[in-house]
């Protein structure tokens, strides 16, 4: 039987395992490393950022950008349905609302116009998510929050690396945030960083990763944070990774136009788009999305696929059929048709910086027996 190919492989080299040697010889491995500040210096500064403020994972990275707002109670932030729970969940947590957008049926992402579509008086942010490394239509959305003077939270944890317009995903809106996630295009293991541009809010994040501390009286708070530093074994492996950034972005673009080439001509699938007039796709992962014709889902899909021993995900699960939140009386009434479709036909197959050539076409031919 052929090696199972996962959808998935970190890529760690000599630079990563130097780093992590110096942690250990050093005895600094908790949060107060030299290696944090490095990592947080060199991320913002690759997206043309004044702050950056590293977390434990992306998860993390979202609950402190959208507390560090302080939204009023109740109030209204847009974020696309066809995403995942963090995003969702975050706004939940800081007390806000959160108002779900469909998405495009050939990006993926959701649109100015959507977003346009919920606006109300309640409406304090959006949240912008760059789904699977090709990035959301930036300008319209800008100039909606400029009009309506809305916040902007830019979720680009699946595009490290990608530009939109020319500008560095990660540099729009108010604050930006990322993951380290081992599938990502830097990983720290688990990880995750906000970046912005403005004081106020970088100090804010920095309170709320660490317990709300204050200066002089340490141990007396005045409002409750979270621990989620990150630690200097982390960003160890983060500044390393930050290194070969660019040769990352190139590698995924190859395996990307190599499935786009390979799968082509096989029928019943939608490829991932390629590009847009605004940005190159970076393949973050390489999702299909099966005709409507097609006589089974993607669950089916992914089952014959398992037994080709080919690794599979699903696509996102829409935040608007989630049981957690329809149990707290959210999303009663949504329906969101091109996220609930994609949902249910989407899944993406390996597509990490580890894949050989020959396990691509591996891949592409076991898609092709399974279309054909």
């Amino acid at each position: 039987m052929s090696d199972f190919i996962p959808v998935n492989v970190p890529v760690l080299g000599e630079q990563e395992r130097e780093n992590l040697v110096e942690c250990v010889e050093t005895g600094w491995v908790s949060s107060g490393g030299a290696f944090v500040s490095e990592f947080e210096e060199e991320m913002a500064a690759r997206v043309d950022r004044q702050h950056g403020i590293a977390v434990a994972n992306g998860s993390a990275a979202l609950d402190v950008a959208v507390r560090a707002l302080d939204l009023d109670p109740g109030a209204e932030v847009i974020l696309p349905t066809f995403t995942i729970i963090s995003c969702a969940s975050a706004v939940v947590r800081a007390g806000a609302t959160p108002v779900l957008a469909d998405c495009d049926p050939e990006t993926w992402n959701m649109t100015a116009n959507q977003v346009a579509e919920k606006i109300t008086p309640r409406t304090e942010a959006i949240m912008v998510v760059h789904i699977y490394g090709l990035p959301v239509d930036m300008e319209p959305i800008m100039a909606l929050a400029d009009e309506h003077d809305l916040h902007v939270i830019e979720d680009a944890a699946e595009v490290h690396g990608q530009t939109y317009h020319d500008y560095p995903c990660g540099s729009f809106g108010d604050l930006s945030t990322f993951s380290f996630y081992p599938n990502k295009h830097i990983t720290t293991g688990e990880g995750g960083m906000v970046v912005t541009d403005d004081d106020d809010l970088a100090e804010r994040c920095r309170s709320l990763r660490n317990l709300c501390f204050q200066s002089e009286r340490r141990f007396v708070h005045e409002e409750m944070g979270w621990n989620y530093r990150m630690s200097n074994v982390q960003a160890a492996l983060g500044v390393a990774q930050l290194e070969r950034l660019d040769e990352v972005v190139e590698k995924k673009r190859a395996i990307g136009r190599r499935y786009d080439e390979l799968l082509s001509d096989v029928p019943g699938i939608q490829q991932p788009l390629p590009a847009t007039d605004y940005a190159e796709n970076i393949y973050w992962v390489y999702g299909l999305v099966l005709d409507d014709h097609v006589p089974f889902d993607a669950a089916e899909a992914m089952d014959r696929l398992d037994d080709q021993r080919i690794g599979t995900r699903p696509f996102f699960w829409p935040m608007h059929e989630q049981p957690v939140f329809r149990e707290q009386g959210l999303f009663e009434h949504d329906r969101h048709p091109v996220a609930e479709r994609i949902a249910r036909r989407g899944f993406y197959v390996p597509s990490g910086l580890a894949l050989t050539n020959e396990q691509i076409e591996t891949v592409a031919d076991a898609v092709r027996s399974l279309m054909t």
